[in-house]
């Protein structure tokens, strides 16, 4: 969240947490480029007029340096020009202020889902990701750790498969509620923690990578203190 007016930054900020939603406040960018080089994010919220760097002047560093990482302008530059400007710098889509808390919150939610419906896509030809000895193939629905097949209901497959494709990120609750809900399938609330835990049976010592975030979801760990 990289706004240099503090009620503002604030305020979207509360209604992210109220989300669930994990934020990094900055009042320049300066302080984003410092913050995004100590670790990744899923999406920056920039303002135009910063002092020093504007937003656009680091979308681009942005991109280069997060990538799959959605930008959202909110600005109080309202002219269509601008708005072209801020698109066809890289931002991924563009409000202008004032604007409705429940109208930010939608396209969060839509540029997340956007960008983990990309995150999703199978990086081999094959449609096989590995990690650290378990083998996920997205076109047989076969997986397997060391060798030894594993058996996962769909909803178990369609949850571990996110987790590892975004491994080292944290999926919320509701994304991840998205991602295996479907034709016939309703998950609901606390279902996802239930699917966690079967999970994490199935798997033995793999499934200690699957750390919890109180409050907000889960992540697959690549390393294990």
């Amino acid at each position: 969240m990289v706004e240099d007016e503090q009620e503002i930054r604030e305020l979207m900020a509360l209604h992210l947490l109220r989300q669930g939603y994990r934020v990094t406040e900055c009042a320049s960018a300066e302080e984003a480029l410092n913050e995004m080089n100590r670790q990744n994010y899923s999406l920056f919220v920039l303002d135009w007029m910063l002092p020093g760097l504007s937003g656009v002047d680091i979308v681009d560093k942005i991109k280069a340096k997060n990538t799959g990482a959605s930008v959202l302008m909110v600005t109080a530059k309202t002219e269509p020009q601008d708005i072209v400007a801020g698109l066809e710098k890289g931002a991924d889509d563009y409000m202008t202020k004032p604007f409705n808390p429940s109208v930010f919150i939608a396209r969060i939610k839509a540029l997340l889902r956007r960008s983990q419906v990309q995150a999703a896509a199978p990086a081999a030809d094959d449609g096989e990701v590995s990690l650290l000895g378990l083998k996920i193939n997205f076109k047989s629905y076969e997986i397997s750790y060391n060798g030894e097949p594993l058996h996962l209901t769909p909803s178990e497959f369609k949850l571990l498969g996110a987790l590892v494709q975004n491994h080292g990120c944290v999926l919320t609750r509701e994304q991840l509620i998205e991602n295996i809900q479907g034709e016939g399938i309703n998950v609901v609330g606390r279902t996802i923690d239930t699917h966690v835990f079967g999970l994490r049976k199935k798997l033995g010592e793999w499934g200690d990578r699957i750390e919890t975030i109180r409050g907000v979801g889960y992540r697959v760990k690549v390393d294990i203190a």
